[in-house]
């Protein structure tokens, strides 16, 4: 049995000097030579000249094929590499390939009546793949013979062994009860924006239990929005296997992006290092057309320029990249508290501040309710983020867009899904009754929240405690602009520090400006269906600490020590 490794710490110095990023060699080299033989004579029928895949096709991709196709043990008949992550610039070729790799499988295949699966976000993908499978079949005749193409269906049939490769636009019906030994997933990124994307893949790959010769491939570019639901989580965990942080020798990550610390030296934008995410640059995608695009995205607006180095440069796309975003987006990444200052937890927060104030917002049964608790540092006086926020079921049931990610923010235990109508206001009520009882908030202008739609939770803070002077309402709309701006000054300058909640990170990147007179707007009108709810709630919060607020006299080691014991 052969011993190898797909992590690969050394990816950096492999991308920038044009080296391969498969750390192995062919497991089983005479497997991989007779799938190669039959891979790398398949004809690119849309490609000038009709050239042999082996003709036009870099050596990083015969390498990644090779890796492939070799790691069949025959003698075991199990697959050893079940699963990879192949992620690459558009134009280099990948939904083509995609479909000379499925084709090779189907034809060398020795089980009968078996599946193969190409699933597909939407129709128009699927044909990117279908199409010049088809292609490949009609352009050789020994594949003519062997393999029955029906276009209406998208499907082809080995007519030797009554095998199948399907192309579908997926959904959970068309993948259900599926068999199949072998799926490729084209264009991961958009499967992110499906919430049943997770459970269509484990029933799309479900026949792989009993079929040990099966794999699966993810193919994708970077998306033009945050990373989201599947898509991210796929991302996170092929990066780890990468960089050797988590042992996975059975998944194969082949990531072509730019090293951090050139992101960092905006070392991307020169057009000499577009062939970093573009390694079949010179054949299937050239230079010159390269840069035209990155000129013409230069000149037009974010949100195209944005489209253009998710695309063609696999630049991750984060919050402060959206055409019309917040400018305080910008900074709000590098002002997450460090370690030494705040560890993010809600005990450490009440620990180090010396006074908090609350800001509360709240829409319909499909809005978030948010809350954001405002501190000030005992020693650095730096104010201190921390938020939460609370969803009903019906968000689920009208905005299935972000359901996915809803689901990490629970995971994250920043977001709680109510099970009783009354959930989010209990939840919300007891957060603040624990300021309250350490003594945190002001006496007056302790909790801000905006006036509408509050009664049930205002009745809940009375029973708790909490008089008319803890309460303050907080105007919306265009007053909110000196919260929005001084935001943005104290994101920039790092005398607002934040827990580093991926859960605010979305919330950010959602928030969108419109300028009205000399005030910036940022509201939940603006923003659509996307959530910005726990954003709102730090603004209230920001009006209230701008009163530069004094807490109540408490002795914290006692309220510390009383907690313990009731812990």
């Amino acid at each position: 049995m052969p011993v190898w490794t797909t992590a690969c710490p050394d990816w950096r110095e492999r991308i920038t000097h044009r080296r391969s990023l498969i750390p192995f060699d062919p497991l089983f080299p005479d497997v991989a030579d007779a799938k190669m033989a039959l891979f790398t004579s398949l004809r690119l029928m849309d490609v000038t000249g009709q050239p042999t895949i082996g003709q036009a096709c870099d050596q990083w991709l015969l390498d990644y094929a090779a890796a492939l196709f070799g790691a069949y043990d025959p003698e075991l008949g199990e697959q050893m590499i079940k699963e990879t992550l192949l992620l690459v610039s558009k134009k280099n070729t990948k939904s083509t390939i995609a479909a000379g790799l499925m084709l090779t499988e189907l034809a060398l295949g020795w089980r009968h009546e078996d599946e193969n699966l190409i699933l597909a976000p939407t129709k128009e993908v699927a044909d990117n793949s279908f199409k010049p499978a088809a292609a490949m079949i009609r352009a050789d005749e020994d594949l003519s013979a062997l393999l029955h193409i029906q276009d209406h269906i998208k499907l082809i049939t080995n007519r030797s062994t009554k095998a199948t490769l399907k192309v579908v636009a997926a959904d959970s019906a068309t993948v259900s009860g599926k068999k199949a030994s072998r799926v490729l997933v084209d264009e991961l990124w958009l499967f992110g924006k499906v919430a049943t994307a997770d459970s269509m893949f484990q029933e799309a790959t479900g026949g792989q239990a009993s079929r040990p010769e099966g794999y699966t491939i993810y193919l994708t570019t970077q998306s033009d929005q945050p990373p989201q639901g599947v898509f991210k989580t796929k991302l996170t965990e092929y990066r780890q296997i990468r960089d050797g942080k988590v042992i996975a020798p059975t998944k194969l990550p082949v990531l072509y992006e730019f090293p951090p610390e050139m992101i960092a030296a905006n070392e991307h934008i020169d057009p000499a290092n577009f062939y970093v995410t573009n390694p079949n640059l010179g054949r299937s995608v050239s230079q010159t057309w390269l840069q035209t695009k990155f000129d013409e995205a230069m000149r037009a607006e974010m949100s195209e320029r944005q489209v253009f180095f998710a695309k063609h440069l696999n630049v991750e796309m984060g919050v402060g990249l959206l055409h019309d975003a917040w400018a305080g987006a910008t900074y709000w990444a590098a002002a997450a508290a460090p370690a030494e200052i705040w560890n993010g937890t809600l005990e450490h927060f009440l620990e180090i501040c010396e006074v908090v104030v609350g800001g509360i917002d709240g829409g319909g049964l499909d809005d978030l309710l948010g809350l954001c608790l405002l501190g000030r540092h005992k020693v650095t006086k730096q104010w201190l983020a921390w938020c939460h926020a609370w969803a009903q079921p019906d968000v689920w049931e009208r905005r299935k867009d972000i359901v996915s990610a809803l689901e990490g923010f629970i995971a994250d235990r920043d977001l709680t899904k109510c099970e009783d109508p009354t959930d989010d206001i209990r939840g919300v009520a007891d957060v603040l009754q624990r300021v309250l009882d350490a003594g945190l908030f002001p006496d007056e202008y302790a909790v801000g929240l905006d006036p509408q739609g509050v009664a049930a939770l205002i009745d809940e803070l009375s029973a708790r405690g909490f008089t008319s002077d803890h309460l303050k309402a907080v105007a919306q709309g265009f007053r909110l602009n000196s919260a929005v701006i001084g935001s943005e000054r104290k994101l920039k300058d790092k005398t607002l520090l934040h827990a580093g909640q991926r859960l605010m990170a979305w919330c950010v990147g959602n928030a969108k400006v419109e300028q009205r007179g000399n005030a910036v707007l940022i509201t939940k009108q603006i923003a659509g269906k996307a959530k910005i709810d726990p954003l709102i709630a730090l603004f209230d919060a920001v009006i209230l600490m701008s009163r530069n607020p004094v807490a109540n006299a408490v002795d914290m080691d006692a309220f510390l020590a009383a907690g313990a014991m009731h812990a």
